[in-house]
């Protein structure tokens, strides 16, 4: 199923938080969203294999987005999920204490860009001034415009942002209602043609990573459990750089993209588990402070690794 922040809150209510510590976990929720590595998790079983010693079983729950995603997941209505970089500080800021960085991927900065139409008198970023720029709030690329305009000498009150899904910013894209579009993979791949022209990638601006998230609650079960979760994501990363022309079948079927898109995509992306270090702790701080600087959060929020 795929889930609104309507349909979170409801989950919430309907569904009964994590154990507290001390009390056997018997179901784990997991958020996913249709090109993450989580579904991969989900089509080869690993989690379910990896939590069956422990006398857990294993739910899903699609979501269109990051931002709905960790809603979802600060409610309390899953217990795991992964999105980008910025959707995790969106989420801490309104809601503080109710996520945990269980760990990330390698950094993908050309899989998110500025698309221009190719005739465009847009030659570089500083050229954004007084443009129409469509993005989705609160995903990945609202940070990387908001620090692609900053290094230009540029930020939000300069241009015209229109906060729009990508199925409607491509729409208006492609029918000249807007004059640029900040999009991530594979919708970025998918809308490359002849009359497309990339303005910048995320190189050399944000690094893009992606990051499992947990709940606090399921921070605080038995190590052995999160070891467990943490090892099905891991072997799942393994297989997934093994087997790339597999893993873009599978996302072409559930996106319903052109294979080659989706395989343009992946070129841009790889896969591997870490857990969190101090390094990225950082990296994900000095995101949060870009934010908070550029007014878009409030406060600052400690990014809780999982110990």
């Amino acid at each position: 199923m795929r889930l609104t922040r309507r349909d979170a809150m409801k989950l919430t209510c309907a569904t009964a938080f994590f154990p507290e510590p001390g009390r056997a976990a018997t179901v784990l929720r997991i958020g996913y969203q249709r090109y993450s590595t989580l579904i991969i998790t989900k089509h080869l079983g690993l989690m379910e294999k990896a939590l069956a010693p422990h006398g857990i079983t294993v739910s899903w729950a699609e979501f269109v987005a990051g931002p709905q995603l960790l809603q979802a997941l600060a409610a309390g209505a899953i217990d795991l999920g992964q999105t980008g970089d910025a959707p995790p500080v969106f989420a801490e800021a309104a809601q503080p204490g109710g996520l945990v960085y269980l760990g990330y991927e390698p950094p993908a900065p050309d899989a998110e860009a500025i698309l221009v139409r190719k005739d465009s008198a847009i030659r570089q970023v500083a050229d954004l001034r007084g443009k129409r720029i469509a993005l989705n709030r609160g995903s990945n690329v609202h940070w990387f415009l908001l620090d692609a305009l900053r290094r230009a000498g540029l930020g939000f009150h300069d241009v015209h942002v229109s906060y729009l899904t990508p199925p409607a910013a491509r729409a208006a894209f492609e029918n000249g209602h807007i004059d640029a579009w900040a999009i991530w993979d594979p919708y970025l791949s998918s809308a490359l043609n002849d009359q497309t022209r990339i303005l910048t990638t995320a190189e050399g601006i944000v690094n893009n990573r992606e990051f499992f998230l947990i709940s606090k609650a399921f921070a605080q079960q038995p190590h052995d459990i999160v070891a467990a979760v943490s090892s099905a994501i891991a072997q799942t990363d393994e297989w997934a750089m093994a087997n790339k022309a597999q893993v873009a079948a599978l996302f072409a079927k559930e996106t319903g993209l052109a294979l080659d898109a989706v395989s343009h995509a992946l070129s841009t992306r790889s896969f591997g588990f870490h857990s969190m270090d101090q390094s990225v702790i950082d990296e994900q701080m000095n995101v949060a402070k870009g934010l908070k600087d550029s007014g878009l959060i409030q406060s600052l929020s400690a990014i809780t690794p999982y110990r």
